[in-house]
């Protein structure tokens, strides 16, 4: 791979690292019993994974949920690492559109690993299962909430082109 296109994908990954941090901590941050919050970063996790190669995608999703942690809950930190990189897994960036069957199968399956994923550290952090519904749930209606707006994004940059000019790695 070519430095420049390198470069690129790095400068990518970190807008989309920050917007996640930003999105997660700050914006539409609406807290849950649990101690959590629902938000609408997992929206960008998604699209940046649809958008970037593995490893950048990984990357950008675990600075970027792992900074809005370490701002709002640190205790989340780890876990939220862990998964963030799952997540960001689950989605291809090989396919010519963001809505393709593949992420559609992702985007369901991130809709139940992360609430899944987050009530057993929920468990593990809080100290017993009686934690584990209630963080799902949450986690459930954030995830829900994400890929609803992940979906309009993804629409609109379709049909726009979007993927072509943002993300030209993946078009052969």
């Amino acid at each position: 791979m070519r430095e420049s296109k390198k470069l690129r994908l790095l400068c990518l990954a970190a807008l989309f690292a920050g917007a996640i941090a930003v999105t997660t901590a700050y914006l539409l941050h609406i807290p849950i019993p649990t101690g959590g919050y629902i938000h609408l970063g997992d929206a960008l996790i998604y699209l940046a994974a649809c958008l970037l190669p593995a490893p950048y995608a990984v990357g950008a999703a675990m600075v970027g949920a792992g900074l809005a942690d370490l701002l709002t809950a640190p205790l989340w930190v780890v876990p939220t690492l862990l998964i963030k990189a799952m997540v960001a897994l689950l989605f291809t960036s090989r396919a010519p559109r963001l809505l393709c069957p593949r992420n559609g199968a992702a985007l369901l399956l991130a809709c139940l690993l992360s609430p899944a994923a987050y009530g057993l550290a929920a468990c593990l952090l809080l100290g017993g299962v009686n934690a584990f519904w209630p963080q799902f749930l949450g986690t459930l209606v954030q995830a829900v909430g994400s890929g609803a707006v992940f979906t309009v994004l993804a629409l609109a940059l379709d049909r726009a082109g979007g993927k072509a000019r943002l993300a030209p790695h993946s078009q052969g």
